[in-house]
Parts: structure tokens; C-alpha cells; sequence
């Protein structure tokens, strides 16, 4: 196991995280509580994005009981690659969901083990986009032609190819696949990991033009449609040649909603086992510290049609919770069962998991009872 201690009580570290050798000094706020766990609190780095349902933990309002906390921003695929190859110096971080799902059951990682906190969560009918010269008009099209992507085996892709499969009928064989040279969420991504990069046997794949991001190997016609987390630079500059293949996606991803329950999960929050075995109560203060931030910032949006900029924001937040139910955003298991399942299916009949996985396996069992308090 790679990892220096960072087991501490008393006074809280300072400076920045060591992620996959690169020193991430961004924003580092600390707040301090004592809990009923002991005298002294324990020190802990939380490491992730600050999304606006974490960012009362960011500034102290939702505080980890028991605990001084360093709350850390972190980019995802260095995330990733800090706790799968790397230090592992963060007590709690955000991470990728298929990512862990792969190091777990490919590689036999075991070192961290996952809370049901979901603090990223998207729709995926967005995130596929075409080139308008290429006669797709329905998902269908896709077969047998070249869709490119800067990671295979990201969440977001097992998700759309999962979709696309049991929706459409578009397999993952059924099209080639070209990996871009470049990527252009880079910046907000970081670098894809290696749990990202993988490529099953029966597929057809190949990398892209030297020096070509998935946006531009799509403007130049490398490929036809482009699977991405992110929507590519010439889309949201407003290229005439770069359209999305579902127009109305918000009325697609509700309809599917509707019909399926899934809400696909893309983040969880993992925490090192160590850590978890020294001091048990740890994961139910965490869960608690991000079920707090979350109820703050669902207050915070009752009020957002008064002091917001969107127009429109009060109808979209009404016709999500008349959908969706009042916590659309659910932390723990079962809550989120069947959308989690859903991505353990299509993991494995997609060749990238070895196993089809279980709730039971990636979630530490102090953990699997955590509810929302709602």
C-alpha cells in the first residue's frame, strides 16, 4: 500500500495536496469541531469540487463532526489517479464512480471504500453531439460510424453506451471508436486516468490525429459523432457544423427519468479504509457533513427565483421536485439501488468490469445504512 500516515489530531495541516505528483494549492478551507468521539478532533482533508450543494462544507456551515477539516479542490481524473496510484494522502475525496468500479474489480484495489454521497450526477442524452454533414438524424444512425471520445471507460461513457444499447439498440461493437490525442475539458477534468483508458477485446478502436482534441477531430470530419462528458469548445462557441443528437435533451432525459427512476450518478465520495478501521464513526459524519451542505443549499434554491439570474428558475425547480420528489438529489443506498445497479450491469456486458458488481462490495459496510434525512 502507497501511503504516508496523515492521521492527525490537534492542529490542522497546512499547504497544499500532493495529487499524482502534482501540487494542487487552489482553495484549502479548514473548519474546526469537536465531537463526542474523544477529546481531541481528528484532522482530515476532504478533497473534490466545490458544486453548489458541497460548498456549505467548502466554507465550514456543514461541519464533519468530530473533526478539524481541510476541504481540497481537486480536478477528477487526477483525483482518480491520486488514490489509485498515488499517495493517497486524502482521507475522504470525491472520485469517479467507474473508475472505482474498475480498479476494484480489475485491479483488486482495496484501500478506499465508498460512502453513498453522490455529489455529481448528469443526464447523459446531452452529451452526444454529431456533425450536422454526417445524415444522423437518430441514434439509431450510429451504427458503423466512428465516434470519438477522449476517455472509453469514464462513467459518462459507460453511461451513454449503455443508454444507446438497451434504449437503441446500438452496441458498443457496432461502431468504431477513435480516442482523441488531446482533450478539451482538460481544465476542469484534469488529466483522464488510467481507469479511463480502458478498452475491451471485440471492440474497434484507434487513436485519433496527433495534436486533435475530440472538438476539432469532430469540426474536421476524424469522426461523426463525439461521446463526451464535457460539451466540446466548437459546441458551446456555436460552430453551425456541431449539434447535439437529442435537440430537446431535457425532454428526453425527463421521459427517461420518468420510465426508468435512474438518475445517473458520475461522482461518489470514497474514504480510505485505514482511516475508517481507526475511527468507525467516521463515515456516517461525513455522510452527515454532505447531507447537511446539500439541505442548505436546497433552502438556498427556495429562494433563488427572488435573488438568481435565471428567469425561469422557480418553474424549473418546481417541475424538477414534481418529478423527481422533493430530494431529487438522494445520498445512500437505497435510494439510488437501481441506478447504481443499472451502471454495474452495463459495466460488464460492456467488458470493462470483470464481475458484475455489488452495492455490498464498493460501499463500506458502516455506510450501507445511511440515510437521508428527509
Amino acid at each position: 500500500m502507497k501511503r504516508r500516515s496523515v492521521l492527525k489530531t490537534g492542529a490542522v495541516a497546512s499547504g497544499a495536496v500532493i495529487l499524482g505528483g502534482t501540487s494542487l494549492a487552489g482553495l484549502a478551507v479548514t473548519q474546526s469541531i469537536t465531537g463526542d468521539q474523544g477529546s481531541a478532533a481528528l484532522d482530515i482533508t476532504v478533497a473534490g469540487y466545490p458544486f453548489d450543494h458541497v460548498q456549505p462544507l467548502v466554507d465550514g456551515r456543514a461541519q464533519v463532526k468530530g473533526c478539524n477539516t481541510t476541504f481540497q479542490r481537486g480536478k477528477i481524473g487526477d483525483l482518480n489517479t491520486h488514490v489509485f496510484s498515488g499517495p493517497q494522502e486524502l482521507e475522504v475525496t470525491e472520485i469517479g464512480l467507474a473508475p472505482f468500479m474498475l480498479a476494484y474489480a480489475n485491479e483488486g484495489f482495496r484501500d478506499y471504500s465508498l460512502i453513498p454521497v453522490f455529489p455529481l450526477r448528469l443526464f447523459r442524452h446531452k452529451s452526444v453531439f454529431l456533425h450536422a454533414d454526417r445524415g444522423i438524424d437518430r441514434a439509431e444512425d450510429l451504427k458503423g460510424r466512428r465516434i470519438g471520445t477522449p476517455g472509453y471507460s469514464s462513467t459518462s461513457l459507460t453511461w451513454i453506451r449503455g443508454f444507446m444499447q438497451h434504449e437503441y439498440g446500438v452496441m458498443p461493437e457496432d461502431v468504431e471508436w477513435v480516442v482523441s490525442a488531446a482533450d478539451s475539458s482538460a481544465k476542469d477534468a484534469g488529466k483522464v486516468s488510467k481507469q479511463e483508458s480502458i478498452v475491451p477485446d471485440g471492440i474497434s478502436i484507434k487513436m485519433g490525429p496527433e495534436g486533435k482534441d475530440e472538438s476539432q477531430m469532430l469540426v474536421d470530419g476524424d469522426v461523426d459523432a463525439l461521446f463526451h462528458a464535457a460539451e466540446p469548445t466548437a459546441f458551446t462557441e456555436g460552430h453551425p457544423k456541431i449539434k447535439r443528437l437529442f435537440p430537446d435533451a431535457r425532454a428526453t432525459e425527463r421521459e427517461y427519468f420518468a420510465r426508468t427512476g435512474i438518475f445517473p450518478i458520475m461522482h461518489a465520495v470514497a474514504m480510505r479504509n485505514d482511516v475508517i478501521d481507526a475511527h468507525p464513526w467516521l463515515p456516517e459524519a461525513v455522510f452527515n457533513a454532505y447531507t447537511e451542505a446539500k439541505r442548505m443549499q436546497y433552502e438556498t434554491m427556495h429562494r433563488q427565483w427572488i435573488f438568481g439570474t435565471l428567469p425561469w428558475f422557480g418553474q424549473e425547480f418546481e417541475e424538477t421536485r414534481a418529478l423527481m420528489g422533493e430530494n431529487f438529489w438522494p445520498y445512500g443506498v437505497d435510494a439510488n439501488r437501481t441506478t447504481l445497479e443499472a451502471l454495474f450491469q452495463y459495466s460488464y456486458e460492456q467488458g470493462l468490469a470483470k464481475h458484475e458488481l455489488t452495492v455490498e462490495e464498493l460501499f463500506h459496510p458502516n455506510a450501507l445504512h445511511l440515510k437521508d434525512a428527509y
